[in-house]
């Protein structure tokens, strides 16, 4: 009778550890994501403070001007 009740409190225990190692891995997930997140398009001077250039001779798919070399290469520069 007093294994049974030990046993039910490990497993409970192991049970909720579980749940916390789970939410501090998708925490730390998402904040990953967010901080590797590029924006869809770049002022300027982002380009060059990232150490691009603005090409306007070589424009994306949407029209708009590129960042050429740097952090943000090939983004779209608006």
């Amino acid at each position: 009778m007093r294994i049974r009740r030990i046993l039910a409190a490990v497993i409970a225990t192991a049970a909720l550890a579980g749940l916390g190692l789970t939410g501090a891995v998708t925490a730390t997930a998402t904040t990953a994501t967010a901080t590797t997140a590029t924006p869809a398009s770049l002022t300027p001077g982002e380009c060059e403070q990232g150490g691009g250039t603005v090409d306007r001779s070589n424009t994306s798919a949407a029209g708009l001007p590129t960042c050429k070399g740097g952090k943000y290469n090939g983004q779209d520069v608006d």
